[in-house]
């Protein structure tokens, strides 16, 4: 394996973003401050507090992970769609990760200004924001690989992980629906993410912590399995 060669695309993709800050950083951000402004606004009249915790507060979490998900894929997506190599990979795998984990921060950071907040367990919250940045940019490789023009780069995200995001508790606690629609939303993954973060946050979450992150870590090994596969049998790889 070529460590130079993993370091140089890592170093370009990460200056890159620094190139385009105001559509990898500043466009996120104000994006997501806008989601603060009308759920918690708006919402917070209705629902001031869910579990103990101020709305504006619960959806924190939530927030962060629909911006390191669609980040992740995206990044990875469009930086593998031309070349495909193993140090070539890793090096955007590990940039999109990065990026996506920067930016999770910094929308973090952004939210301490529009909502009180706290972290009760500030170790897990970074093991989950790493794992899942991880394993989104996998996925984001493997849509890289599989996709045939732009347009298949921008379905998943947008019409994939986007509306599964806000259906997996990004604004509410599952509890809140009907007993029927909470079994049908136990088998959308991004509920684990997102209440796994949430306990990381405020102890409370729709599954036990220890399902969140089994699932969590099941994804990451599917991803793994799927990009072993496809090395093995050279799918869709250019030369």
């Amino acid at each position: 394996m070529n460590l130079r060669a993993i370091w140089a695309i890592y170093s370009f993709e990460m200056a890159r973003t620094g190139r385009t800050l105001v559509q990898s950083i500043v466009a996120p951000v104000i994006t997501t401050s806008l989601y603060f402004v009308v759920f918690g606004a708006a919402m917070g009249t209705r629902i001031s507090q869910i579990e103990g915790v101020q709305y504006g507060a619960f959806i924190v979490p939530g927030l962060i992970m629909l911006t390191l998900l669609t980040q992740s894929v995206t990044n990875a997506a469009f930086g593998i769609y031309f070349p495909k190599a193993l140090e070539i990979v890793i090096g955007f795998v590990g940039a999109a990760a990065t990026k996506s984990i920067i930016l999770g921060l910094v929308i973090l950071i952004t939210a301490f200004f529009f909502v009180p907040l706290r972290i009760d367990h500030p170790i897990w919250m970074v093991a989950f924001l790493a794992l899942t940045a991880v394993t989104f940019s996998l996925l984001g490789f493997i849509i890289g690989v599989w996709a045939g023009g732009f347009e298949q780069l921008q379905f998943v995200p947008m019409l994939v992980i986007t509306p599964l995001t806000f259906l997996g508790g990004t604004f509410y606690s599952i509890d809140v629906l009907p007993p029927a629609w909470q079994t049908v939303t136990l088998f959308n993954p991004v509920v684990y993410l997102v209440s796994g973060f949430r306990w990381s946050f405020f102890e409370i979450a729709d599954v036990h912590v220890g399902v969140s992150l089994a699932m969590t870590a099941l994804f990451l090994l599917a991803c793994l399995a799927a990009i072993w596969w496809i090395f093995k049998t050279g799918y869709r790889l250019k030369t």
